[in-house]
């Protein structure tokens, strides 16, 4: 593998929002006025457009993502002394891009860099829901786990230890009714104190990959890392490059990657040269 990319100039902002302000607009939402975006995600039928209403209220509007025949939904409030713009993501059951929807929602999340990623699982169906869960965490380390329909779960006799969970998770877990407003406070708070870094968040991820693919990570995490120091998870990107993510390429090719600071200015004029050989 021979990749050429572009190298960041050094993080010149640490306390600032995490947000990327440039890929936003790029994606069609402007932060001005706002201090933190928060990204909503789901697979369907989890109540997640009941969460984002009962956040927002009437504070929202709908469009499409640019170029895209996929309807967004924006909203926004206010927490304290900050301003929140929430984007409710297309449900969707993985984050692998293999649908138009899955692509909107992965992209958001790794170019956008929202503060806080919101990832509403049913929990009355908690298993299944928590395979996006896994891949959202892949990608970002700031994320709260919404554990909505918890009245349901009641309803059904099921009972969630959501403690265990979030230390088995490494990001806050808050149990929610939004039908009834039940857990909405708490999920500000939690949501708020991700994005101010008062939480840290230190997400759970599988390894278990072949002794194969391990060896191509040793060589290729480092390199990544080290050409792009504000990558959330360097691993998940050299996985993707080693699956043939033509997305992830192009990112690579283009300077997506450059600047996940967004305070940070690109310095094209350096270039570096991803190499890899391939041990079977």
């Amino acid at each position: 593998m021979n990749i050429k990319l572009q190298t960041p100039a050094p993080d010149a902002c640490a306390s600032c929002p995490a947000h990327h302000i440039g890929n936003l607009l790029r994606l069609g939402v402007n932060m001005e006025n706002w201090d933190y975006v928060v990204a909503l995600a789901g697979n369907p039928n989890t109540g997640k457009s009941t969460v984002f209403n009962a956040l927002t209220g009437l504070r929202q509007h709908t469009g499409n993502w640019p170029g895209k025949t996929v309807t967004r939904a924006e909203g926004g409030y206010s927490y304290g002394d900050n301003r929140y713009k929430i984007v409710d993501l297309p449900g969707t059951y993985s984050l692998l891009s293999t649908s138009m929807d899955e692509e909107v929602a992965r992209d958001f999340i790794l170019f956008g860099r929202p503060d806080v990623t919101v990832i509403v699982v049913d929990s009355t169906r908690l298993e299944r829901n928590l395979n996006l869960a896994l891949q959202v965490l892949e990608i970002t380390d700031r994320a709260v786990l919404c554990l909505n329909l918890i009245d349901e779960a009641r309803r059904h006799g099921l009972q969630v230890d959501e403690r265990r969970l979030a230390r088995d998770l490494g990001v806050p877990v808050v149990p929610t009714a939004a039908r009834q407003d039940e857990g909405l406070q708490e999920l500000l708070k939690a949501i708020h104190e991700v994005a101010t870094g008062q939480f840290v968040c230190k997400p759970h991820r599988i390894k278990n990959e072949a002794p194969a693919i391990k060896r191509a990570l040793a060589q290729l995490v480092p390199q990544l890392e080290a050409a792009f120091p504000n990558l959330p998870n360097a691993r998940w990107v050299a996985l993707r490059l080693l699956d043939g993510d033509q997305r992830i390429v192009k990112a690579i090719q283009n300077g997506e990657f450059g600047d996940l600071n967004a305070h940070a200015p690109v310095q094209p004029e350096t270039n570096l040269e991803l190499q890899l050989e391939v041990v079977s």
